[in-house]
């Protein structure tokens, strides 16, 4: 379907402006009347609201989560690339002085500190532009899940209140995470330090706070600084898979009975209990997995983004790719790799707009198209095959 199709039919969706406002401004004023109980003043309340009006296009991403719904070797191929990699690098040695001293506070190795801020905003690059107080007033009246929007709304009028963010600073997510590692507003209130001693936790203009806030979050989930989160293992031929679960932690001796070794040839050695994980079965990379690999996925509940920034971690204390190749034919491709499909795609004459390596509505249209000149399946996925074939044609 193209871009146009796709927006027509979302309008037919949706209620006409008129009903939408109405009963935007009804909510609000049932929001307004409530903000006292919750720990926000009304004349707070008004003044972080005035001029809000509801945004819409917010609601299909409340049932589009690319944790869920992308192959999870495109999913890892595009979150730990070899930008990603040298970046975090970078920001490693930039940093290092307040990450020892994070480590130090909280018990939080700086490549795990530094991995979840690579994937979370690609290093403070990409924070998500939508002003928070306009999504979760949307959420809030709209849609599905509105208790738990209203009250991050309520919490982010608190933060406002309290004067830790700039208003016009406070942009985020289309669901209202913010700052360098994103954190939800009630995570903020919860987790947040202020790291520097300046009377303030800011996620969004101060690096130290938000470093020792991701530090912090992952201590109370659960981290613990002596052991891994688990490493890459292989299976023996034949391996009954019927026991394998992130939460199915079994005696890591029973793992190693059962012909279980680790896929770098080091001993088989880690904390008591282990879980086996196979995100993309048993013919695809296999993990024995630990309770800091839950902390991480407490961040974000989804085991492709946990193993994300597992593997992020990895690699930027000098590990390697993982040993087993994914099972797929089209292995995904990193940043670099989708900006050179946009840029075929571009000297071709389709108008996708930059070749940034976000591979939206207007390049997966493209992309679509050229598949079929190609014979390749048509599912608008930027994959090996298809940039093999952009870069014979350009030849």
């Amino acid at each position: 379907m193209g871009a146009c199709a796709a927006t027509l039919l979302l309008t037919l969706a949706l209620p006409p402006a008129s009903a939408n406002d109405a009963e935007f401004a009804a909510c609000m004023r049932e929001l307004r009347s409530g903000a006292p109980g919750k720990g926000v003043p009304t004349t707070s309340f008004d003044r972080f609201t005035q001029g809000v009006a509801p945004d819409m296009t917010i609601l299909p991403l409340l049932d589009h989560q690319p944790e869920f719904k992308t192959p999870i070797w495109d999913y890892l191929a595009g979150l730990v690339d070899d930008e990603r990699i040298a970046d975090g690098h970078d920001r490693l040695e930039q940093w290092r002085t307040t990450l020892q001293a994070v480590e130090a506070r909280f018990g939080v190795a700086p490549y795990t500190v530094v991995a979840v801020w690579g994937v979370e905003s690609n290093y403070g690059q990409t924070f998500g532009k939508r002003p928070l107080v306009t999504s979760l007033a949307t959420l809030s009246c709209f849609g599905r899940r509105q208790a738990f929007f209203r009250s991050e709304f309520m919490t982010t009028l608190k933060i406002l209140d309290e004067g830790h963010v700039a208003p016009e600073s406070l942009v985020g997510s289309w669901a209202g995470a913010f700052g360098h590692t994103q954190f939800m507003p009630s995570t903020f209130m919860r987790v947040a330090v202020d790291f520097d001693g300046d009377g303030r936790r800011d996620l969004i203009g101060n690096i130290p706070d938000a470093l020792a806030s991701t530090a912090n979050y992952l201590k109370l989930a659960g981290w613990r600084s002596d052991e891994p989160w688990g490493f890459e293992v292989v299976l023996p031929a034949g391996f009954d898979s019927s026991g394998a679960g992130r939460k199915n932690k079994r005696p890591l001796a029973e793992w190693i009975k059962r012909g279980i070794v680790r896929a770098d040839g080091q001993p088989l050695a880690g904390p008591a209990q282990a879980g086996l994980l196979l995100p993309a079965g048993p013919g695809g990379p296999a993990f024995l997995v630990f309770r800091n690999f839950d902390a991480i996925y407490a961040y974000n509940a989804a085991e492709s983004y946990a193993l994300a920034i597992a593997h992020l971690s990895d690699r930027l204390r000098g590990g390697g790719r993982f040993v087993t190749a994914w099972p797929t034919d089209d292995p995904g491709l990193g940043r670099s790799e989708r900006r050179e499909v946009q840029r075929h795609l571009l000297a071709l004459g389709y108008e996708i707009g930059e070749a940034d390596g976000i591979i939206g509505s207007a390049s997966r249209a493209a992309i679509e198209d050229v598949q079929r000149q190609a014979g390749l399946a048509v599912d608008g996925r930027a994959g090996m095959k298809l940039l093999t074939f952009l870069r014979k044609t350009s030849r």
